[in-house]
């Protein structure tokens, strides 16, 4: 039986994440500074931009570096609580 602590990803790995906003000028860079905290080695190159059918949203997705489950877990905290941030997957 898997224990809490055991993961399904070997670390170190790269790891896509979906963040999806409401689309305007300064999401995508800012979500990107939010990744490079957790992420040092991140860049934008490593970002696939799509905007939704009517341009309402947009969605980024970003592969990180993970290193650690507490990165991620602290990832996903700074991602979700963010104000630009709808949706984080």
């Amino acid at each position: 039986m898997p224990q809490p602590t055991d993961s399904l990803i070997e670390y170190p790995s790269d790891f896509p994440i979906k963040i999806m906003g409401v689309m305007q000028d300064a999401f995508a860079q800012t979500m990107v500074e939010v990744v490079t905290q957790h992420d040092p080695t991140f860049h934008a190159g490593k970002m696939e931009m799509r905007p939704s059918s009517k341009g309402t949203y947009l969605s980024l997705t970003v592969t990180v570096r993970a290193t650690s489950r507490e990165q991620l877990d602290n990832l996903y905290r700074a991602l979700t609580s963010h104000p630009m941030v709808k949706v984080v997957l």
